[in-house]
């Protein structure tokens, strides 16, 4: 096999690679804040006691975690534009898909993240005559996320792995960047090779830096 990567130049990387990985990043940063807002309110609804509020949430986050990442950005992509009688395009599909799917993994480290917080904590905001909802608000969740913020970053590394799937509607990600680049070069086993490492270099970097956060926090505690 005759590989060159003589191509790798300023023009590649601005034409073709930023773009995409612009929207990867974009995609990765929306729907870790989208996933862990929605993913608290469904981690306080199972933790409320009240099974109006503990089933339903049960049920999608259950669910959720039971189908493909990939079906679910398929099934949104084809069957709501069918259901509203207009398409929303991949790029915003891609969007709601992963608030939506990140928010159930999102809710289960919310939930364990606040059952690690003693009790003792519940009992003397309780004391102090604090709601329920000033208990979470001011004592509980600053802990819980605190706790979780190793695992909430470890989640968001995979959640940026996992967007190389929104390929499949046609977003331009920065896999489809080397995919059109690669294309229009004509090397494309050179181009994925070259996907390849910057997915690696990126993900692998990220998880240095959670390690070494990790250990600060554990300092910490």
């Amino acid at each position: 096999m005759n590989l060159s990567f003589s191509f790798l130049d300023a023009e590649f990387f601005g034409n073709y690679i930023l773009k995409g990985l612009q929207f990867s990043v974009l995609l990765t940063v929306l729907a870790t804040i989208g996933g862990i807002l929605f993913g608290t309110v469904l981690a306080l609804m199972r933790l409320s006691g009240k099974k109006w509020l503990d089933a339903p949430a049960a049920f999608y986050v259950n669910g959720m975690r039971s189908i493909p990442l990939v079906m679910v950005i398929l099934w949104f992509f084809l069957l709501v534009p069918m259901v509203i009688g207009r398409s929303i395009g991949a790029e915003y599909s891609a969007i709601i898909t992963f608030i939506a799917f990140e928010a159930a993994y999102f809710s289960e480290i919310v939930r364990a993240g606040i059952q690690s917080i003693p009790r003792g904590q519940v009992f003397a905001g309780q004391a102090l005559g604090m709601s329920y909802a000033q208990n979470m608000r001011l004592v509980i969740l600053p802990q819980a996320f605190r706790n979780m913020l190793p695992v909430f970053l470890t989640q968001t590394i995979i959640l940026f792995q996992d967007t190389s799937l929104v390929y499949a509607i046609g977003a331009y990600d920065l896999l489809k960047g080397f995919e059109t680049a690669g294309k229009n070069y004509g090397r494309t086993t050179e181009t994925y090779l070259m996907a390849a490492v910057m997915y690696f270099v990126i993900c692998f970097s990220l998880s240095w830096a959670v390690k070494r956060l990790n250990k600060k926090i554990a300092i910490i505690r």
